[in-house]
């Protein structure tokens, strides 16, 4: 049965660095799994990818040594059940902001007797290269968990959060956690708000004295060596998408030509060009 390195490193205290899928494709997975990131997350909360489509994702990303890895839309059990037999090594919960929730996950990623996740499917094996009977007999060992703190009230719980068994890492979601505190919309990654940075830094130091690895999503490669020098280990650089965006955005930007685009689409009434 492969090993997930994933959860190796973060135990060990060693940094762990992917990226955000967004798009339903598995040719994106597939291209993105060879660039050398240790984990990629597709996000199934905000985007329209269904279970199939996530599993042929995951399938993609198999032939490469990047852990498959996902964003469930909720902390519910059968959203667990279906991405985890779908073949996933890992799993993100989001909006995670009481002990109670964090036991709901652990009772749902986990196997008997540390769980009561339920026995079934096939991929799951298949994604770790192994038979049914050994997924069953190591899936507790090698399945990562982490759990979202993304409001205020994840934060003030850090400490009974944290102190849940089966708790592998925790990952700050900055813009949900900044509108949660009343500081807005859309606050910047770089989370250089004072308050932010007081947040951050309690539940880093919570996550650490429970042994529970600190994660963040953050904007740059800039911004994941910050939070790499300040002791977090779960590191997410942006998403595919803003990086093709921003990519092309910039090059269009470039171009020596007189586009006369903009100019049908205001006129045809279909809003304006959009730079990231």
């Amino acid at each position: 049965m492969r090993a997930n390195h994933v959860r190796r490193r973060l135990a060990a205290g060693e940094a762990s660095i992917g990226t955000w899928l967004a798009l339903p494709s598995p040719e994106a997975a597939e291209y993105v799994s060879r660039l050398g990131f240790d984990w990629l997350v597709v996000d199934s909360e905000h985007n329209a990818i269904d279970i199939r489509t996530l599993a042929q994702m995951f399938g993609a990303m198999g032939r490469t040594v990047t852990a498959p890895m996902v964003r469930i839309p909720w902390n519910d059990p059968q959203n667990f059940k279906r991405v985890l037999d779908a073949g996933a090594w890992g799993v993100v919960v989001p909006m995670v902001n009481s002990r109670e929730e964090a036991e709901r996950a652990v009772e749902a990623t986990r196997y008997q007797p540390l769980g009561g996740r339920s026995v079934g499917g096939g991929r799951h094996a298949l994604s770790f290269a192994t038979t049914a009977a050994e997924y069953y007999a190591h899936a507790n060992d090698e399945v990562l968990l982490v759990l979202q703190i993304e409001h205020i009230d994840g934060v003030e719980h850090a400490d009974e959060i944290f102190s849940v068994p089966g708790v592998d890492a925790c990952f700050i979601g900055p813009n949900d956690l900044g509108a949660s505190m009343g500081i807005g919309l859309g606050v910047p990654l770089e989370c250089d708000h004072p308050r932010m940075i007081e947040a951050i830094a309690h539940i880093r130091e919570k996550a650490k004295k429970h042994g529970v690895a600190p994660g963040i999503h953050c904007s740059s490669a800039d911004a994941v060596n910050q939070f790499l020098q300040e002791g977090f280990q779960f590191c997410a650089m942006a998403s595919v998408l803003r990086y093709l965006l921003a990519g092309l955005s910039a090059d269009i930007d470039k171009l020596n030509w007189e586009a006369s685009l903009p100019h049908q689409i205001e006129e045809a009434g279909h809003g304006e060009i959009v730079r990231y």
